[in-house]
Order: C-alpha cells, then structure tokens, then sequence
C-alpha cells in the first residue's frame, strides 16, 4: 500500500469512529448540552477547524462539555481584489475531546482566469477534511495554570484540479497537513491567545496545489489575539505565514482583522478585513470576508 493511499484509508477511519461515538450516547439526556462558556468554542476558520478566521485553535468546536457533543455548520464567503473564495462545510466536536470537519472551497478566478489564460470565471474546487484531538488542558477551567490548553491535528485537502495545478508547478493536487496548537484564555483579562505550528506544503492554502519539484512540508506558523468586548462580542488579529513553493508566482504571509458577533450559541456572525498577500501575479490581494455559523 503507498504512503498517500494509507493516509486516505486513515481520515476516513478518523472520521467514522468520531461518527460512531455518537450514536453510542444518543439516547442520553443532554447530549446537545451546550456546556461551554459563549465564544468560546471559536468559529469555523477557513479550512472548517474550530479557531479564528486564518487561525486553527485547540479549542474544540462547538459548545459540548466533556459529556456532550456540539454540531456546527458554516458558510463563507472572501472577496478580494480579483478573487472570490467561498467555503461551506460543517463540524462536530465530541466530549470536548475530539473535532472532525469537513469543508469544500470554491475558488472564483473572476476576470483573473482570463488574464491567466484559464478562462473567465474558472474555478477552483477543493475538499477538506480535518480532526484534532485535545491532548492536555482546559483552556476556560484552568486559569490558575500558566499551561495553555493543547491540540494535534491533521487535515487532509483534494484539490479537484490535477492537471491545471501540475501544470502550474505544484507536484500533486493533495495532501495532508499536521499541526500542533496551543490555545490559552485569560478571563480576567477578556484575551484569547493562540499559537499554531503546521506542517504543510499547500501552494494558498491548497487552491493552487501542493508543493513544486524542488520543495515540499515546512513547518509554518499561525498566530491569534482575540479580546472578549462582551461575552457575546470579540475582535481579533490573525497572522499566519505561508510557504512559497511555486516558481512562477510567490507566495507572501497572510493576516486579518476581525469582530466576532455571538447572537447565542447557536449563531454567530464573523466579519473581518483580510490581506492575503500576492496571488498567482495578480498583485497584493486585499478584502473582505464574512462567515455564518450555526450549531447546536
């Protein structure tokens, strides 16, 4: 068996055990308990993992204590300068202990694939699928520890396009990714401080691919700030960096500036300003993103 068609075989065996934990305790009063603290389960990021807009968290998503489960379904959209990316998908936290996701990217090349010589309007489609599992701490429970709660995970992403993104100097249209986050919340203080360290070789996040001939997995770094306005209201900073593995177009680190609205557990509202950086010789890519989630 070769190495990617293992790791196939292993998401799809994460996922269906997650799956079938559920049922186990379905007739168990509160399973849908919503234990958690407002906000504090994160939003869906833009790869679908519980987090901030660009940053993966190791806080679990939703609002499932460690006797419940938490379901979240997101739609996004990111307008930039001369793309347009849009993600739907949907999580499931179980007993604040594991996560498993899905998303699938849309990505709009506008007037861009012209230029490109791609075609009007071209778009891009991408699968993902992720899990995290928390591995030590409580990020709400244990404010009197300086440990930050900690998560690993890995996603695994299908670029649709096989030809097109070899033909522009990627070396496959998949690939999986692995990360560690450490995740700290200081309540008295109203802060959300992250830290991500992934091991990837996604050319933007794979819309474009995934490596080159010459280069392949570095280890990349997320960064997040958030402050807690009021329970239902947080405003946040990302920054994440970004390998720049293509020849023919670089690659540059991307950033963001966001306000959070949590109507209650079950909606939240994200708007932020993003700056993506070069894409594809298309200049700096700056704009707007919004992202509805809702869940129980």
């Amino acid at each position: 068996m070769s190495l990617s068609s293992f790791h196939k075989r292993l998401a799809k065996a994460v996922i269906i055990s997650g799956v079938l934990l559920v049922p186990s305790v379905a007739s168990a009063d509160g399973l849908f308990d919503q234990g958690k603290l407002v906000a504090t389960g994160g939003v869906s990021q833009i790869e679908g993992a519980g987090g901030s807009g660009l940053s993966t968290w190791a806080l679990i998503t939703g609002y499932g204590s460690d006797r419940g489960v938490g379901v979240n379904a997101h739609h996004t959209t990111a307008v930039l300068s001369d793309f347009t990316l849009q993600a739907t998908g949907f999580s499931v936290g179980l007993y604040d202990r594991v996560e498993l996701s899905y998303t699938h990217h849309w990505f709009n090349t506008r007037d861009a694939g012209g230029r490109l010589g791609l075609g009007e309007g071209y778009v891009f489609d991408q699968d993902i699928i992720g899990a995290k599992i928390r591995l030590y701490g409580n990020a709400v429970y244990d404010q009197d520890k300086l440990l930050p709660q900690i998560a690993v995970g890995m996603t695994y992403k299908n670029n649709k396009e096989d030809a097109l993104v070899r033909a522009l100097g990627s070396a496959d249209n998949d690939s999986f990714e692995y990360y560690l986050a450490a995740t700290k919340i200081l309540l008295d203080h109203s802060l959300i401080i992250s830290a991500t360290a992934r091991l990837t070789e996604a050319n933007q996040y794979g819309l474009l691919g995934f490596g080159s001939a010459t280069s392949g997995h570095s280890l990349q770094g997320e960064f997040s700030l958030a402050y807690m306005i009021t329970s239902n209201l947080v405003a946040g900073v990302d920054y994440r960096t970004k390998p720049d593995n293509l020849a023919f177009a670089r690659e540059q680190n991307a950033a963001a500036a966001y306000l959070a609205y949590f109507f209650n557990k079950n909606i939240s509202l994200t708007l932020a300003a993003l700056d993506l950086g070069d894409i594809a010789l298309q200049g700096r890519q700056r704009g707007a993103y919004l992202s509805l989630q809702a869940g129980f």
